[in-house]
């Protein structure tokens, strides 16, 4: 199995042409090990999001190679499978607010997930009351959204990421409206996720105050990504080309 949940090659993405034409991203090149937990640091407007998005296979690059679980996805905008089942089965997303389905319960917004991809409607209620109880939410399973604290939201949302048991989960601003404690509650989380799931865990924030949860730190800016810190045993093997 190859250990890298995900490899880019020299991946670049153009906005515009002649002279509005900007780089979002400048031939990044990156490796995310299985289990692995990184954070991406870096100012508004650097390329942070547009990175997220295209290894989440939502926003094609305009050149460079995408390689998931050792499979070539991308080769520059050209998808090389059908996307769309691809992102289903191996990538897990959570965002700054949960995007829970307010009329839905919390067990039901985790249960959906399952039986969009499905599953049997009691496979998939065992299931995602297996993961609201790994996420120390199952006691809130028959509660709405709305009478739900903000870091409560967060754990039913990636317990919904998990649904699938996808080999990446990523995550963008996961913490930006919630205070100190919940906002590191989440971050350990993630953390928990790599360790139990074996995935790959990649957060873009602005958030400082949990870096230390994480494995590896990159910090972008101008569409370029390089390493700030990384583990001992990284760092002695050197730092990925970005």
């Amino acid at each position: 199995m190859n250990d890298f949940a995900i490899e880019t090659e020299r991946l670049t993405k153009i906005y515009g042409s002649g002279n509005t034409e900007v780089a979002a991203l400048r031939e990044t090149t990156l490796r995310i090990r299985r289990g692995e937990v990184i954070a991406l640091l870096g100012p508004s407007g650097s390329g942070k999001s547009t990175f997220l998005t295209a290894i989440g296979l939502i926003n094609a690059p305009t050149s460079g190679r995408i390689v998931i679980g050792g499979e070539l996805i991308m080769d520059g905008p050209s998808a090389l499978t059908n996307l769309s089942a691809f992102r289903r089965e191996h990538i897990g997303f959570v965002f700054q607010k949960s995007n829970l389905i307010p009329f839905l319960t919390a067990r039901d917004n985790v249960q959906i997930a399952l039986e969009l991809d499905h599953w049997k409607a009691s496979d998939a209620k065992r299931r995602a009351l297996e993961l609201l109880d790994s996420l120390d939410v199952a006691d809130r399973a028959d509660h709405f959204p709305s009478t739900l604290s903000g870091g409560q939201q967060q754990r039913i949302a990636i317990a919904r990421a998990l649904a699938n048991q996808p080999s990446i989960i990523l995550a963008d601003e996961p913490t930006a409206a919630l205070d100190s404690h919940r906002g590191r509650q989440v971050m350990q989380l993630f953390s928990q996720v790599a360790l139990q799931h074996g995935a790959a865990v990649f957060v873009v924030t602005h958030d400082h105050r949990s870096l230390d949860v994480f494995d590896t730190i990159y910090n972008m800016e101008d569409g370029v990504i390089r390493l700030e810190s990384a583990p001992l045993v990284q760092a002695q093997a050197g730092p990925p080309r970005a």
